[in-house]
């Protein structure tokens, strides 16, 4: 093992033993959430709904999903993250072993039940993670979920489409029920129930801690980055839904866009952990400014052409960009908590940095259509835009802690006649 390895596990030392175990069920979770990709063939396939219906049922899981992640930490701030996530994932996955057994018309229920407990999964997981992990050590945990995540969802599309064409898509839904159902038990069995959620006892018994609102004025840094993840993510999510649609238009087929979406995939979990390693001594917000800097340059690459050549350079460019800013954002977030509202601030993030799975379509849609030529230059600027909005951030609050810190140094000594007080003797 040469010294560069030794260096990348050193990285990693410091993360609890209960997150290598809750990454393990993330990633079996994540191997068989083969419906996501597949959700919409279901609809318009066996179940034989139209286009525009099945495009319906989907909107509203995606605002079931949203509306998860916003909530789930609320909950677990509550009632406390283990719980939540134990509860949230049995409902989803019942919800989704029922599926196949339910008729059409109750899939407009059945479906956002199952994508809003997704989203409490995701945002009550983050907040165990921020509970379990020591400030200092919380970047390298969330890219080892992540990593883990990201592996089994390159996993599973391949593996749901061999269960989708050999057996049937009802076993899609059933395997990724009882694949929730086993992230339930699994978290029950490898979560201590003492101490999992040792920061909602305040919230319980309502106090000690300012209200929500309060503490996200104290820190002003935190609204900025949340506002920059919501117009990111806007921005970011185009590679799924219109960026295809540019490929297509320019004569390169569906097999062209799985490469360049591989590719993304492959990026990250070559990079990911290696990258977290190496820059968890840097400042987060220029780190965070610079990922979303150059998601807005992937975007401006597609404006040299259109190819295969420049598709792969947007994506690499993307993928590098995601490395540095998802990871590092969430860890901030977490860090930047008051211990009585992790749950709270995990999920306003959570919930943000999926918003662009409900306004990315109609937004990148209703351009792409009008105006085709503008979509890509506008990604650009919104995301270079809301990193240049972060680096701000990061130099106004150098600047205030450097003004704070010179302020004793600064103040004059009053003599002491004036203080009331006489000076003390010095000893020897």
């Amino acid at each position: 093992m040469d010294q560069g390895d030794t260096g990348v596990l050193q990285g990693f030392k410091d993360i609890p033993r209960v997150v290598w175990l809750l990454a393990a069920g993330v990633f079996v979770n994540a191997v068989v959430s083969f419906t996501f990709v597949f959700v919409f063939l279901y609809l318009t396939g066996p179940r034989g709904l139209g286009a525009a219906e099945a495009g319906l049922v989907t909107g509203i899981g995606g605002i079931g999903l949203v509306a998860g992640n916003f909530t789930g930490g609320w909950y677990g701030d509550r009632f406390g993250h283990r719980r939540v996530l134990l509860v949230a994932s049995a409902l989803g996955g019942l919800a989704l072993t029922a599926v196949p057994l339910l008729p059409t018309p109750l899939l407009y229920a059945a479906l956002p039940v199952a994508q809003y407990a997704s989203g409490v999964i995701r945002a009550a997981n983050a907040a165990l993670v921020a509970v379990a992990v020591p400030e200092g050590a919380r970047r390298q945990a969330f890219a080892v979920v992540r990593c883990v995540s990201n592996g089994g969802f390159t996993l599973g599309p391949p593996l749901g489409a061999l269960v989708a064409t050999g057996l049937s898509y009802d076993w899609l839904f059933l395997g990724d029920g009882l694949g929730t159902l086993f992230f339930a038990l699994w978290t029950a069995r490898v979560v201590p129930a003492r101490g999992a959620s040792r920061t909602t006892s305040a919230a319980r018994d309502g106090g000690p801690g300012r209200g929500l609102v309060a503490e996200l004025r104290a820190r002003p840094a935190v609204l900025v980055l949340l506002g920059a993840i919501l117009v990111t993510d806007i921005v970011y999510r185009q590679q799924y839904f219109t960026f295809p649609v540019f490929l297509a238009d320019h004569g390169l087929d569906a097999r062209a866009f799985g490469l360049v979406i591989a590719l993304n995939g492959g990026v990250i979990l070559l990079l990911e952990l290696p990258a977290a390693v190496a820059l968890r001594e840097r400042p987060a917000l220029p780190v965070i400014g610079t990922g979303l800097v150059l998601v807005g340059a992937g975007y401006a690459a597609l404006l040299l052409g259109a190819g295969i050549a420049t598709a792969v350079a947007m994506m690499i460019l993307l993928s590098l960009g995601e490395i540095l800013y998802k990871t590092t954002a969430t860890a901030y977030v977490a860090d930047q908590s008051p211990e009585h509202a992790i749950g709270r601030f995990q999920s306003l993030y959570a919930g943000v940095s999926v918003s662009g799975v409900v306004l990315g379509p109609p937004l990148g849609g209703a351009l792409y259509s009008a105006a085709p030529g503008l979509l890509w230059p506008l990604c650009a600027v919104l995301a270079a835009g809301a990193g240049a909005a972060l680096l701000w951030a990061h130099v106004r609050q150098a600047r205030h802690a450097a003004r704070h810190a010179a302020e004793p140094a600064e103040r004059p000594v009053r003599p002491a006649h004036e203080t009331g007080s006489q000076p003390k003797a010095v000893a020897g």
